[in-house]
């Protein structure tokens, strides 16, 4: 009796000491989220504070980009790196901002740690921002050169499209069938580039074909007067007609002429209109316009072999429709 009344006693004691341990671990539970919540409770006004601060900082960037808009805009013949001054100041104003919200929002907080924290300057980040950094040199370069603008069509590489927006990591493109295209500023900066609108005149051309039997001078003038009726065609430039080889059933000549406007929508009415006047000129002056010709010589055996092989298929295919 005595050694179970002791095990009895040891066996309560056990359950005491685990309730009272379990007690205490949910009491810590209990008093830690008592003081996160009190504490960001306190926080609150700071937190408040800080939206605020950001939105004075945001407000702050729009009232900046509308200042240089007007102090710069219809002044500078740089409108692009008028562009990118109001977001680049814009950007590094909101950042301010943000570091001043969160010195206010946080404990201790301060820019040092923040870049301590981030790593800026390891060889890691280095790395890691090449990319970025190549695309930023690459467009303020762009924007400061400026090769073409928002609104001119540009070429670059199988990319075709109208200027959108220039930023500072990548050119936006919008191409003739409503697509939009992303391009890098590296790409852009180190690879060819053509701009279709860069100079106000653009030379166009397409090769009509005549029959060897019609008289190329008199072919050459119906042409130029069919180009004088067209409204695209530009007087400021002479067009011209030339020979430029034999055809396999033709003499090709390339008629070339200039527009005002090289955008792509007048240089396909341009070619269209060019195109129905040379036709309709030609068919009115007896002009030939000759497509290709094949002959095929039935006594070379293996022609005939090819036909007869074609005529048993015929006659097989005939016999099969009847069967069924």
């Amino acid at each position: 009796m005595p050694t179970s009344e002791a095990e009895t006693a040891v066996s309560s004691e056990t359950v005491a000491g685990s309730t009272t341990t379990d007690a205490l671990t949910y009491q810590s539970i209990i008093d830690s989220a008592n003081g996160i919540l009190i504490g960001f409770v306190e926080r609150i006004p700071h937190f408040v504070a800080s939206l605020i601060v950001i939105l004075i900082f945001w407000f702050l960037s729009i009232v900046f980009k509308k200042v240089v808009h007007k102090l710069l805009g219809s002044r500078s013949r740089h409108q692009n790196l008028v562009k990118v001054f109001q977001r680049v100041g814009g950007a590094l104003i909101i950042f301010i901002g943000f570091m001043i919200a969160m010195v206010i929002a946080v404990p201790g907080f301060t820019p040092a740690k923040l870049i301590g924290a981030l790593g800026i300057g390891s060889v890691a980040i280095g790395f890691a921002f090449k990319d970025i950094f190549q695309n930023l040199l690459s467009g303020i370069l762009l924007l400061i050169s400026e090769p073409f603008r928002i609104g001119d069509q540009i070429v670059s590489g199988e990319y075709e499209g109208t200027v959108e927006d220039i930023k500072i990591r990548a050119t936006t493109i919008k191409t003739y069938d409503g697509r939009q295209v992303v391009i890098p500023n590296s790409d852009l900066y180190t690879s060819a580039l053509t701009v279709n609108t860069a100079y106000k005149q653009r030379r166009l051309q397409v090769t009509v074909g005549i029959g060897y039997e019609d008289d190329i001078e008199a072919a050459k003038a119906e042409i130029l007067r069919a180009l004088d009726k067209v409204d695209s065609v530009s007087t400021k430039a002479n067009p011209s007609v030339i020979a430029t080889g034999f055809g396999g059933s033709s003499i090709d000549l390339m008629v070339r002429w200039f527009i005002e406007d090289g955008t792509q929508a007048n240089k396909v009415a341009s070619i269209h209109q060019v195109i129905v006047e040379i036709k309709t000129a030609l068919d009115a002056a007896g002009v030939n316009i000759p497509f290709p010709i094949r002959t095929i010589d039935l006594s070379d055996p293996s022609v005939t072999s090819i036909v007869n092989k074609m005529n048993e298929q015929q006659a097989l295919d005939v016999n099969k429709a009847a069967t069924e």
